[in-house]
C-alpha cells in the first residue's frame, strides 16, 4: 500500500489520480502514526520551502517521515517535496530540511548570464539520467514538466542520479538507498511521468 502525505502543502488529487490511471489505489495520510503501516511513502509539496518544513513539523510528519526514511522503506519526494529531503534551503532565508539527502537548495544564478534566467523555470525540459531503476524503460533523456525556482545541490556526487539543463546543468532528481526524489512533476508528464510513478511502485 502507497500513501501520499497530507500536510496542506501538495497538490495531492493530481499525484493521487496518476496513480490510479496506473491501476494504483493509493491513501492519502494525514496523520504522522499511520505512516509505518504503509509499504512506499509519496512526498509531494508545492509552494515555499520554509512554510513547508512549519506545516511538517505542525503536524509531527517531519519526524514521522525520518523514522520512515530510517525503516528501508521506499520513500518518494516530488517537486518541493524532493527538495525537503535536503539539508536546508535559502529560499527566503535559510530553514531546516528533512536531512535525508546531504545537501542544500539554491536559487537559480543568473550572474553569469548577460541575460537574466527567467524564473520560475516553467515547462517541458529533458532530465538526463543515471541508470536507476526508477527510470527502467526510459530513454536516457526524456522530457518532463517543471515547475520551480530553486534547485537542489548534493553534497554527494552519486546522490544525485538525473540532471536537467536550465542556463547550466543541475540536479533534478536524486537517490541515496531508499530515499528518492525527482524535481519535476511525473503527475502532469503524461507517459513519462507515468512510467517513472509505474517504476516506484513496482521497486
Amino acid at each position: 500500500m502507497i500513501a501520499i502525505v497530507d500536510y496542506n502543502m501538495g497538490n495531492l488529487a493530481s499525484v493521487k489520480n496518476a496513480f490510479a490511471l496506473l491501476g494504483e489505489n493509493v491513501v492519502v495520510e494525514s496523520d504522522p502514526d499511520m505512516l509505518g503501516k504503509y509499504d512506499k511513502l509519496i512526498l509531494p509539496g508545492v509552494g515555499a520551502f520554509g512554510d513547508a518544513m512549519e506545516h511538517l513539523q505542525e503536524r509531527g510528519m517531519d519526524e514521522a517521515i525520518k523514522e520512515y526514511a530510517s525503516s528501508g522503506k521506499y520513500l518518494l519526494g516530488i517537486c518541493l517535496g524532493m527538495q525537503l529531503l535536503f539539508d536546508s534551503s535559502e529560499e527566503f532565508g535559510l530553514s531546516e530540511g528533512l536531512g535525508l539527502i546531504k545537501g542544500g537548495v539554491v536559487a537559480f544564478d543568473s550572474s553569469r548570464f548577460s541575460t537574466p534566467l527567467k524564473v520560475p523555470h516553467m515547462g517541458w525540459n529533458r532530465m538526463f539520467t543515471k541508470n536507476h531503476p526508477l527510470f527502467e524503460g526510459l530513454d536516457e533523456a526524456h522530457y518532463l514538466y517543471f515547475v520551480h525556482s530553486y534547485h537542489a545541490l548534493c553534497s554527494n556526487e552519486a546522490d544525485s542520479i538525473g540532471e536537467s539543463v536550465y542556463g547550466y546543468r543541475f540536479t533534478s532528481a536524486v537517490a541515496h538507498n531508499n530515499v528518492m526524489g525527482i524535481q519535476p512533476h511525473p503527475e502532469k508528464s503524461h507517459r513519462n511521468g507515468l512510467a517513472i510513478l509505474k517504476n516506484f511502485i513496482h521497486l
